[in-house]
C-alpha cells in the first residue's frame, strides 16, 4: 500500500511539473522608432535644402554643403563663403525656440577645401519656481555643435572628406537636477562626393551627381551621471541626381536621395511568465484561470539586444529589426527633389520625404525659393505635412543668407 501511495504522490507531482509552463507575453505599446541622443542634428538647417525635402548629400555645392556631404566644397567656383540659417520650431506653440548655423568654407586649391560650421539648437526660456516664496529662476536649455571638415580632390570628377564634431547637449534645469554637468561627446563624418563632365545630349547637355555620407559616428553618451548610454545619430546618406541645361539661362536639377540610421533597432520586448496551467488549455489566460508562480520583466521576444557599443550598433543595425528584412526597408527614408534656376539669379524648388509609418510617420511636401544679388544669396522654404502625425515644423518659413567671397575664381566646366 505505502508503495502504491508513493507511485501516486509521484505521479501526481509529476504531472504538477508537467503543467508548469512558461510564456513571454509581448510588452503593450512597444514602439518601434529609433531613438537616438541629440536628435536635433537631423533637422534640416538650411532653407534649400529644406526646400528639396530635406536632402543635400548629391545636390550641387552651396555654402551649407558641411552640414551633407563636405566633400562637394572643392568643386565650389567661389573662393570661400559665408552662410547663416534660421528656423523656427514649434512656432505654431511658441516663439523662442530655434535652430540656427553659421557656416564658413575656403577652397584652398584647385584640390583641397576647408569648413567650419556652429549649429545651434534653443530650447528657449523655461521658468522655474521652487516653491511659492523663491524667485523664478529662468532656465535656457540649449544645445549645439561645433565642426571642421578637410576635403580632398581624388580625381577631377571625385572627391572625399572627413569631418570632426563635437556635439553638446545641456537640457538639464538648475535647482531641479544636482548635478547640472551638460552631456558631450565627439564624431566623425566620412563623405564622398562625384560629379561628372558636362555631356551634350539631343536637345540639352546635362551633368550627373551622386553622394553618399555617413555622418556622426561616434562613442555612446550618457545625459547624467546614472542614466543610460545614448548612441550619436549616426546616419547614412545615399544620393543621385541629374542636371538638365537647356541652356545658359535655363537648368533643371532632380535629386533623389534615402538615409538610414546606423542605430540598432529596439528589440520587441516581453513579461516572462512561469505559471501552473490549471486549466490546461496549454496558454496564460491570467490569474483566474492559471496559478502565476513568477514573472521577470523585460525580457527581449524578438530582436538583439542595444546594449553594444558604437561600432558594433553600425554593423547590427542592418539586420537586427524583429520583423525581418521588410522592416530593415522601412527603416530607409526617401526624399525626391527638384531645382529650377534661372541665370543663376533665381530659383525654384519643390520636394517631398517619407518615412514608414511604425518609424516615425514624417511625410511632407516642401517648397522653395532663392533670389542671388550680387555676392548675396537668400533662400526661403516652407513645409506642409503630410502625415497623420504633425510635424513640428509644418507652416514653417525657414531662411538662408549666403554670402559669397571670391565668385567665380574657379572655373569647373
Amino acid at each position: 500500500m505505502k508503495n502504491k501511495l508513493l507511485i501516486l504522490a509521484v505521479l501526481i507531482a509529476f504531472l504538477k511539473v508537467e503543467a508548469q509552463s512558461t510564456v513571454i507575453i509581448p510588452n503593450e505599446n512597444d514602439s518601434r522608432v529609433i531613438t537616438t541622443g541629440i536628435p536635433f542634428v537631423l533637422i534640416a538647417p538650411d532653407a534649400r535644402a529644406a526646400g528639396m525635402g530635406d536632402m543635400g548629400v548629391a545636390t550641387s555645392v552651396d555654402a551649407f554643403s558641411q552640414q551633407w556631404n563636405s566633400a562637394k566644397y572643392v568643386f565650389s567656383e567661389t573662393k570661400s563663403g559665408i552662410g547663416v540659417s534660421y528656423t523656427p520650431y514649434l512656432s505654431k506653440l511658441v516663439n523662442d525656440i530655434f535652430l540656427g548655423n553659421i557656416t564658413y568654407f575656403n577652397r584652398l586649391d584647385e584640390r583641397s577645401a576647408f569648413a567650419a560650421s556652429l549649429k545651434y539648437f534653443s530650447l528657449g526660456d523655461i521658468e522655474f519656481v521652487p516653491d511659492e516664496f523663491a524667485t523664478p529662476l529662468i532656465q535656457r536649455p540649449n544645445e549645439l555643435t561645433i565642426d571642421a571638415s578637410y576635403a580632398l580632390r581624388l580625381t577631377d570628377q571625385f572627391a572625399m572628406s572627413v569631418a570632426m564634431r563635437y556635439l553638446r547637449s545641456d537640457l538639464r534645469l538648475q535647482g531641479v537636477d544636482g548635478d547640472i554637468t551638460a552631456a558631450s561627446t565627439f564624431g566623425v563624418d566620412i563623405s564622398g562626393y562625384y560629379q561628372s563632365e558636362e555631356e551634350a545630349y539631343n536637345d540639352f547637355n546635362g551633368r550627373w551627381r551622386m553622394g553618399f555620407a555617413i555622418q556622426n559616428i561616434g562613442p555612446k553618451f550618457k545625459y547624467d551621471e546614472g542614466g543610460q548610454e545614448n548612441f550619436q545619430p549616426t546616419n547614412l546618406r545615399l544620393g543621385a541626381g541629374f542636371d538638365f541645361i537647356f541652356d545658359d539661362y535655363n537648368k533643371v536639377s532632380v535629386t533623389a536621395e534615402v538615409a538610414k540610421l546606423l542605430v540598432p533597432t529596439p528589440p520587441i520586448l516581453g513579461t516572462e511568465v512561469v505559471y501552473n496551467d490549471l486549466n490546461g488549455n496549454g496558454t496564460y489566460d491570467g490569474p483566474a484561470d492559471d496559478e502565476l508562480i513568477s514573472e521577470t520583466d523585460n525580457v527581449i521576444f524578438e530582436g538583439q539586444s542595444q546594449d553594444v557599443n558604437f561600432l558594433s550598433g553600425i554593423f547590427q543595425s542592418f539586420g537586427d529589426a524583429p520583423g525581418g528584412f521588410s522592416e530593415e526597408l522601412e527603416e530607409f527614408t526617401w526624399a525626391l527633389g527638384a531645382e529650377y534656376m534661372y541665370q543663376d539669379s533665381f530659383a525654384f524648388r519643390a520636394g517631398y520625404f517619407n518615412e514608414a509609418e511604425e518609424k516615425g510617420a514624417r511625410k511632407f511636401l516642401a517648397l522653395g525659393a532663392g533670389f542671388k544679388y550680387n555676392v548675396v544669396n537668400i533662400d526661403l522654404s516652407y513645409l506642409f505635412s503630410a502625415s497623420k502625425v504633425q510635424s513640428p515644423l509644418e507652416n514653417t518659413l525657414r531662411f538662408s543668407l549666403t554670402f559669397n567671397i571670391g565668385a567665380g575664381e574657379y572655373t569647373e566646366y
